[in-house]
């Protein structure tokens, strides 16, 4: 079954320099296996083709059941030097939000995803 991470996480991003840098925060301690094994560097990079130019960093936050992921060449130089419309990189914890991810029905027969 897909489910859009809406429903099982929240997200902060933010900017330093060209890098993009977001945050994802599993709603409860038991979807945060879910997040750890679906939302890959490689998956986050492919989300963001054609804005995110460099390399996706992801570090791993278990002690707060959360994702960072860094995503290197995606801001257009940054803030002060960007042309963008988000510069500093606000609207990307939304856009990482939107993935849908793959779950067991086992898996969503024991998350509440109204």
């Amino acid at each position: 079954m897909q489910v859009q991470l809406t429903k099982l996480a929240h997200a902060r991003s933010g900017d330093k320099g060209d890098t993009a840098n977001i945050g994802l925060i599993a709603l409860r301690d038991d979807i945060y296996p879910l997040l750890v094994r679906e939302v890959t560097a490689e998956r986050v990079k492919q989300h963001f083709k054609g804005i995110c130019k460099g390399q996706v960093e992801r570090f791993e936050l278990p002690n707060l059941g959360a994702l960072n992921f860094l995503l290197h060449e995606s801001l257009g130089g940054g803030g002060t030097l960007s042309l963008m419309t988000d510069a500093q990189g606000k609207t990307f914890s939304t856009a990482l939000l939107r993935i849908e991810i793959e779950i067991t029905d086992q898996e969503a027969s024991g998350l509440e995803l109204a």
